[in-house]
Formats: structure tokens, C-alpha cells, sequence
């Protein structure tokens, strides 16, 4: 496992909810990132955790290998990959990613 790999799973691993996005969490720097923001504190998330990653290009180039996506925002809950915005947006319209959030591992 790469550094970048490595720095990746530490993260997802290390916090029960991470979202890799574009920007931060107060000034996402795409649609996308500001979407999935907008979903998450619909759900009301705790502990949320996010990782710019327009700040580390490595981290941008690693975690579309991590997951085997090729887009960002990308979610993670209790160290599963969950999805991107549209299927955040798809999820939280079903209900389930309301009991994915609140649910304790």
C-alpha cells in the first residue's frame, strides 16, 4: 500500500463519517461538494469529517483508486465507501441514508 493509500485508510478507518470533497465544508468548491454537503446536514451528521482534497493532489489522484471511482465528492461511513452525490441525494430521498447515519456500527 502506497503513503497516499496508506494516509487514505487512515482517515476512512480513523473517523466513522468522512466526506472527500471539493473545498471545505463551510465553502465547497463544486455543485457536487456542495450537494452532498446539503444532504449530509439534512441528516443532521455528527462528527463529520471532510478532507479538501484541492489540497493535496495526491490525496485528489489516490482516493479516485481507493474506491475505484473515478469521481469526487466521495462518502464513507464506518469505513465502507458509500457513494458520490448522486447516489447520496438517492439515498437520502429513500430514507436510507438517514439509517445508515444513525445507525452504530
Amino acid at each position: 500500500m502506497s503513503d497516499v493509500q496508506k494516509r487514505i485508510d487512515d482517515l476512512v478507518k480513523g473517523n466513522r463519517v468522512v466526506l472527500f470533497m471539493k473545498g471545505t465544508a463551510e465553502f465547497p468548491m463544486c455543485g457536487f461538494s456542495g450537494r452532498a454537503m446539503q444532504v449530509l446536514n439534512a441528516c443532521g451528521v455528527s462528527g463529520l469529517t471532510t478532507v479538501n482534497v484541492l489540497e493535496d493532489e495526491e490525496v485528489r489522484q489516490g482516493i479516485k483508486q481507493y474506491a475505484n471511482w473515478p469521481t469526487i465528492p466521495q462518502l464513507y461511513v464506518d469505513g465502507a465507501f458509500v457513494g458520490g452525490s448522486d447516489i447520496m441525494t438517492e439515498m437520502y430521498q429513500s430514507g436510507e441514508l438517514q439509517q445508515l447515519l444513525s445507525a452504530r456500527a
